[in-house]
């Protein structure tokens, strides 16, 4: 979506609309192909930077604690996120232990990085160094952090292994469960403002 500072051009179909303020809540769509033009920003800059230095920090805990603890017959196991991806790896999984580490760890990481690069120089109207290509990452990337995915499949393990184990749920999935709340709103969070909040910064 192509913009100037009064006017929206849909992606889709092209066609051209005049900016209008919205109000908390409320969604631009194009009236022709439905496609979502604009949405309401209802987090600033301080705030979105705030959120993400969050979601940096939980995401240390959730992978260096345990996510679960095993008990059976007085013996005791935990591991970490990294420990399952070592398991499945040695166990002969190494394809579901390679996409398990790209989409619950590198691409999770990149995300925060870049988000937490470009809000640090947009808190002062700036862009960021290679601010575009930060911009074209963040969306291509979006769709792979499956930490949403995991904390679904975590909790129907647990669920399930009550049956046979002693299960403690660990410091992990508890930051895990705190990392989907920051990630779910940040995903309903557009951020193709920055683009508009910079470029104003700089006249």
């Amino acid at each position: 979506m192509q913009k100037t500072p009064d006017l929206i051009i849909c992606e889709h179909c092209d066609t051209v609309y005049r900016r209008r303020h919205l109000a908390r809540g409320e969604v631009a769509q194009c009236v022709l192909c439905g496609a979502v033009l604009e949405r309401h920003q209802w987090l600033g800059i301080d705030a979105q930077f705030a959120l993400i230095v969050a979601a940096a920090i939980v995401f240390v805990v959730a992978n260096v604690t345990p996510i679960v603890t095993l008990g059976f017959s007085g013996m005791l196991a935990d591991t970490t996120l990294w420990g399952a991806i070592i398991a499945m790896w040695n166990d002969g999984a190494q394809i579901v232990a390679a996409l398990t580490a790209l989409t619950l760890f590198f691409f999770p990481l990149v995300q925060i990085a870049l988000f937490g690069w470009v809000l640090m120089f947009a808190r002062h109207g700036d862009r960021a160094p290679a601010f575009g290509l930060a911009m074209s990452t963040l969306v291509r990337i979006k769709p792979w952090s499956m930490i949403e995915v995991f904390m679904l499949g975590v909790l129907v393990a647990v669920v399930k292994a009550h049956t046979y184990f002693d299960v403690v749920p660990g410091a992990g999935v508890w930051a895990f469960g705190f990392l989907t709340v920051l990630v779910t709103v940040f995903s309903s969070h557009d951020p193709r403002n920055l683009w508009d909040l910079t470029r104003e910064a700089r006249r």
